[in-house]
């Protein structure tokens, strides 16, 4: 089996769990999943199996999607429900109020990484030297939030929904809090659930029973979705017999041979002769060369 298997995935699982679970299940070796998800999370999970977990690294859509419960007027050690809670402000906040600062934590902005955090200064983890009581100074990153809205908001209980689509490294329940901060309250994440991922969505996840269900039955392959998905969005390039030889053997072709049937871009989806997906391709116009970006499989569609 070679493609991509979406899985929605439970709370209390770690993203290396799902692997792990999933090595059993399919009596495969060669996964990798496509962004780490925190325990407490639940949502889309891209699995790459057998030769697509060459794409693991390359997918061109880092945009992710979020849908993550708030709670306002309490503080944590963690930004979230599962760490140490304390009540912060019970200052009244309405729905008016947070529609008026969300612009705020749109677009491009700066965001400190939590101390409870994967983030490594000096050689170690945030999240140890958290554990040891030891806070840091961090570096504000760069992060980018495409989107974010109210889904819900019930003011008496200052908690709701936020909806987020952003780009790969932002923390959600960071956003949640600096929300909260600006709105002098504080604020927690209370939930958090993955809708989309590399272009990706809770439609084509399936749960982990699922999985193994289909696994018994002999039909996990028809779970399988073929690697090119991830590449959907790259402009498409389809060679020749000769050209498509080429490619697999790892060979520079010839920009001005396929020059006018080039679409311009720098990195492209590329098919094989026979319309079957084979990896990706980039042009290095310098030197009048299509370099092979990733040679994914066979070219057979599936891999």
């Amino acid at each position: 089996m070679n493609g991509i298997l979406c899985v929605n995935k439970p709370q209390d699982f770690t993203s290396f769990d799902v692997v792990a679970k999933l090595r059993g299940i399919l009596h495969m070796k060669r996964l990798g999943h496509g962004g780490t998800l925190d325990p407490m999370a639940t949502g889309v999970l891209p699995v790459f199996v057998g030769n697509a977990t060459k794409a693991c690294d390359i997918m061109p859509d880092s945009t992710k999607s979020y849908s993550a419960g708030f709670r306002l007027g309490t503080v944590s050690d963690t930004q979230d429900i599962w760490g140490e809670c304390s009540e912060f402000s019970d200052k009244a906040v309405s729905e008016k109020d947070i529609l008026s600062v969300i612009p705020q934590f749109t677009g491009k902005i700066m965001q400190i990484p939590p101390m409870y955090s994967a983030v490594q200064v000096n050689g170690q983890r945030l999240y140890d030297l958290a554990r040891k009581g030891i806070e840091v100074e961090r570096t504000p990153r760069e992060i980018e939030v495409t989107s974010l809205s109210l889904a819900e908001y019930n003011a008496e209980k200052r908690e709701g929904v936020l909806n987020i689509s952003c780009s790969k490294g932002t923390y959600i329940r960071t956003i949640i809090s600096d929300i909260g901060d600006t709105l002098g309250t504080g604020g927690i994440m209370t939930s958090l659930v993955r809708t989309s991922s590399a272009g990706f969505t809770l439609a084509d996840c399936y749960t982990l029973e699922e999985i193994q269900l289909a696994a018994d039955e002999g039909r996990a392959d028809k779970l399988i979705l073929p690697v090119e998905r991830v590449f959907e969005n790259l402009p498409k390039l389809r060679l020749g017999e000769a050209q498509t030889r080429m490619y697999r053997n790892g060979v520079k072709l010839d920009l001005e041979r396929i020059y006018n049937i080039l679409p311009d871009a720098d990195t492209y989806a590329v098919f094989g002769n026979d319309g079957g997906f084979i990896g990706t391709a980039v042009a290095d116009r310098e030197n009048c060369l299509l370099r092979v970006g990733k040679n994914l499989g066979s070219g057979n569609g599936q891999n």
